[in-house]
C-alpha cells in the first residue's frame, strides 16, 4: 500500500512516537515563522528557555500584521523583533516588506519541508508541497530550540480536481467550494490534500489561495504536490536549485475524496458571518459600500494585476471607497513599474501597505451598518473593526466587478473580455529587505532592545488537585479566537499580559475580565462554557495564555478547535468536551462547580471525569495524550519544557 504525500512527509520527519493516524506523533521542524502579533510572546517565551540558538534549518520573524504606529508600544516591538533575530540567528523581515506568508511562499518555503507558523494562515506554504502547519507561538519557540511538533496523525482528504476553470472564475471560488462540503467545523485532525489532472492548470499563487482559505475548514492544513507549476514558480523566483517532485503514491489510499470537476466552478462568496456561509454571487443582489483587495489570500502579483486590467480607464462609483493591500514589495514593486499601480490610482483605488492591515480589523474599517466586499479569509462579526458592518468574501474578480458597478457583481455580467493575466517568467528579486542571520560571533555583542510595553511571559502554577470555581462565562457555538482576544486597536498590548487581558472576551462580555479577576484573587478557579467549535479562527495564543493569566483553569465545550486546544494544554487550562451535548444547558454562568481529583486522574490516565454541579453530576471527556497529561501537571509547556531539559521529565 502506498502513501500520501502527507504521510510521506510526515513519516520522513518523525522524531517521536510511530505512525498510526489518530495517534500523537512529535515531528522534527525545518522552518518556522513568525509575525509581529504574536512573534513578541513566542520570542519572549524562548528566552524564557535559556537557549543560545535556534535549531530549525531556517527561521523568519515577518513584521506585517501591527505596522500602524500610533504610540510607542508598536514600534518597540518591532525593535525588540530586530533585535531577537539578530541575537539568535533569525532572519528578519522588516516592516513594509509584505505579509509573511506571501513573502515566505515567495523566498523561503520549500517542498517536501516541514513549516510551523505562529500565524492560523501558515498552510499557505502547502502551494508548493510544503507541509505547513499554524500553531501557537510557543509550540513555535519550542520548535525553534530544537523541540519536536506533536499533533494528531492525521486522516487525509483526497480533494481530486479535474477539469480547468472557465474565465471568471479563480483559485478563490475552488477554496469557497471546498468549505461549502466541508464546513467550518468537524475537520479537527484532518489534512486536505490536492490531487487530479485539474492541478496542473493551477500555478503556485492560485494554490497558495486554496491552502491558505483551507484553514478556514479547521483542517490540520492543505497541500498540492510538487510538480512543474511547482518547479516554474520556484524558477521564477531564482530558486529552482529548491525544486524536487513529490506526489503521493498511485496507490494511496485516502481516508475520504472529494470529487470537484473545475469546469462547474462559478464566482461564489462568504457571507456574513463566516467563512462557511457560501452562497453564489448569482443569487446576492445588494449596494457595497466598500471594497478591499489584498490579504494574504489574494494579493499576488497576478491578482492584482487583473484588478488593474478590469479597472481601467474607469472610475470608482461616488458612495464606494476601495483599499488595496499588494501582498507583499516584490509586487508593489513590479506593479509599479508595470504601469499597472497607476491604472489602480487612476481609477480611485486607495494603495494600503504591504501588510495584513484592514484583515484583523486595524485600518480600513467600514462604516455602520455597511456593506464590504473583501478577498480576504475571515468574515466574523466585528473582525472588521465595525460591529455591524456586513463582509462578503470574494475573489479579486468579483470585487473589482463590484468596485465598477457599486453593487455586489457576478463579473460575467460585466461588458468586458475576461482579462487573463500570465505568471511571470521571472519576478523582481530584491532581498534588501530581509534581514539575514549575523554570524554567531557578533550576536554575542547585540543588546536585546526591551521597551515599556514588553513585560515577562506569565507562567502558571501546576494543576491542583481539584478544581473549584465558577462558570465566569458561558458562551454559544462557534466563537472564535477574535471573540475570546480582540485584535485591532487592541491588538498593540500583545507583549503586555495584563495589559491585554483587559480585553479577554470584550466582543461578548466587556464585564469577564473584572469578574474573573476578582475570583482569581480570592483564590477561586475560572471556568468557560463554550457551544461547538470553539476557538475557531486564528492561532493567537492569547486566547489562551490571558485567560490562563486571569485564573482560568478549565474550558468546558461541546468542541473546541485543534489549535487552541493546543494551546490551552500549552498553557495549563484543561480542555474538556461534554459526553453529552445538551449539558450544556446545565451549567449557566455563576454556577460553581467541582471536578475533584483532577491531578490524580491526569496522572492515572483516565479519559472522562465527573463534574459536580450542585447535585447534578456532568461526565466530562478528557481526550489527550499522555505528553499533553504531563505538560498539563506541570502547569503548561513552558514549566514542561524547562524541567524536560533539567532532566525532570520521564521519557515516554
Amino acid at each position: 500500500m502506498g502513501y500520501t504525500l502527507t504521510e510521506k512527509i510526515l513519516r520522513q520527519h518523525l522524531a517521536d512516537g510511530f505512525y498510526e493516524p489518530g495517534k500523537e506523533i512529535g515531528i522534527k521542524i525545518d522552518q518556522t515563522l513568525t509575525q509581529d502579533a504574536t512573534g513578541t510572546m513566542a520570542y519572549l517565551q524562548f528566552e524564557s528557555m535559556m537557549l543560545s540558538d535556534i535549531a530549525t534549518e531556517l527561521s523568519v520573524s515577518y513584521v506585517d500584521h501591527n505596522t500602524i504606529q500610533v504610540g510607542f508600544e508598536n514600534a518597540d516591538d518591532h525593535a525588540y523583533l530586530e533585535s531577537i533575530a539578530k541575537k539568535y540567528g533569525i532572519y528578519f523581515s522588516r516592516p513594509g516588506n509584505g505579509i509573511c506568508h506571501q513573502v515566505h511562499l515567495e523566498r523561503f518555503a520549500r517542498p517536501g519541508k516541514t513549516l510551523l507558523g505562529s500565524d492560523s494562515h501558515t498552510p499557505t506554504a502547502g502551494g508548493v508541497g510544503s507541509l505547513a502547519m499554524g500553531a501557537g507561538g510557543l509550540d513555535v519557540a519550542v520548535a525553534m530550540g530544537g523541540g519536536a511538533y506533536y499533533l494528531t496523525a492525521p486522516q487525509v482528504i483526497n480533494v481530486h480536481l479535474a477539469g480547468r476553470l472557465r474565465p471568471w472564475a479563480s483559485a478563490k471560488d475552488i477554496v469557497l467550494k471546498v468549505l461549502s462540503i466541508l464546513s467550518t467545523k468537524g475537520n479537527v485532525g484532518c489534512v486536505c490534500e490536492y490531487t487530479g489532472e485539474g492541478i496542473a492548470g493551477l500555478t503556485v499563487p492560485e494554490r497558495a489561495t486554496i491552502t491558505n482559505m483551507g484553514a478556514e475548514t479547521g483542517v490540520t492544513t492543505s497541500i498540492f504536490p510538487s510538480d512543474e507549476q511547482t518547479k516554474r514558480f520556484l524558477q521564477a523566483q531564482r530558486r529552482e536549485d529548491q525544486w524536487l517532485p513529490l506526489a503521493a503514491d498511485e496507490d494511496a489510499i485516502y481516508d475520504r475524496t472529494i470529487e470537484i470537476d473545475l469546469s462547474e466552478i462559478e464566482p461564489l462568496a462568504s457571507v456574513p458571518h463566516s467563512p462557511g456561509n457560501i452562497a453564489r454571487i448569482q443569487d446576492i443582489d445588494l449596494p457595497v459600500d466598500q471594497v478591499m483587495i489584498g490579504s494574504c489570500t489574494n494579493s499576488s502579483y497576478v491578482d492584482l494585476m487583473t484588478v488593474a486590467a478590469m479597472l481601467k480607464g474607469r472610475h470608482l462609483p461616488t458612495g464606494v471607497s476601495l483599499g488595496i493591500a499588494p501582498g507583499s514589495r516584490q509586487v508593489l514593486s513590479m506593479i509599479t513599474r508595470n504601469g499597472a499601480l497607476s491604472e489602480l490610482l487612476s481609477f480611485g483605488a486607495r494603495i494600503l501597505e504591504s501588510s495584513c492591515g484592514f484583515c484583523i480589523g486595524n485600518s480600513m474599517s467600514p462604516c455602520t451598518n455597511s456593506v464590504s466586499v473583501r478577498t480576504s479569509n475571515r468574515n466574523f462579526k466585528g473582525r472588521s473593526g465595525t460591529p455591524s458592518a456586513n463582509v462578503y468574501l470574494t475573489s479579486p474578480l468579483v470585487a473589482a466587478a463590484s468596485a465598477i458597478t457599486g453593487r455586489l457583481t457576478d463579473p460575467r455580467e460585466l461588458e468586458m473580455d475576461f482579462p487573463r493575466i500570465d505568471m511571470p517568467e521571472h519576478f523582481e528579486i530584491d532581498d534588501s529587505m530581509i534581514i539575514p542571520p549575523l554570524p554567531k560571533a557578533e550576536r554575542e555583542k547585540i543588546t536585546i532592545c526591551r521597551g515599556p510595553n514588553i513585560g515577562e511571559p506569565p507562567v502558571n502554577g501546576p494543576m491542583p488537585e481539584d478544581i473549584i470555581g465558577q462558570v465566569t462565562i458561558r458562551v454559544e457555538d462557534l466563537v472564535t479566537t477574535d471573540h475570546i482576544m480582540p485584535a485591532g486597536s487592541r491588538l498593540k498590548y500583545r507583549s503586555n499580559v495584563p495589559k491585554y487581558s483587559e480585553f479577554v472576551f470584550e466582543p461578548l462580555d466587556k464585564e469577564f475580565c473584572r469578574r474573573a479577576s476578582a475570583l482569581r484573587d480570592q483564590g477561586e478557579h475560572n471556568l468557560i462554557v463554550a457551544g461547538l467549535s470553539y476557538g475557531q479562527g486564528s492561532s493567537r495564543e492569547h486566547a489562551a495564555l490571558c485567560p490562563m493569566y486571569l485564573g482560568v483553569k478549565a474550558v468546558i465545550a461541546k468542541s473546541i478547535e485543534r489549535i487552541h486546544a493546543a494551546n490551552l494544554v500549552n498553557f495549563g487550562i484543561l480542555p474538556l468536551s461534554f459526553a453529552r451535548e445538551s449539558d450544556w444547558q446545565n451549567l449557566p454562568e455563576k454556577t460553581v462547580v467541582r471536578i475533584p481529583a483532577i491531578a490524580g486522574a491526569l496522572k492515572e490516565g483516565k479519559e472522562s471525569i465527573i463534574a459536580l454541579a450542585g447535585d447534578r453530576q456532568i461526565t466530562l471527556n478528557m481526550t489527550l495524550s499522555k505528553r499533553q497529561r504531563d505538560i498539563l501537571l506541570a502547569g503548561g509547556l513552558l514549566p514542561y519544557t524547562v524541567q524536560e531539559r533539567k532532566g525532570e521529565v520521564k521519557k515516554r
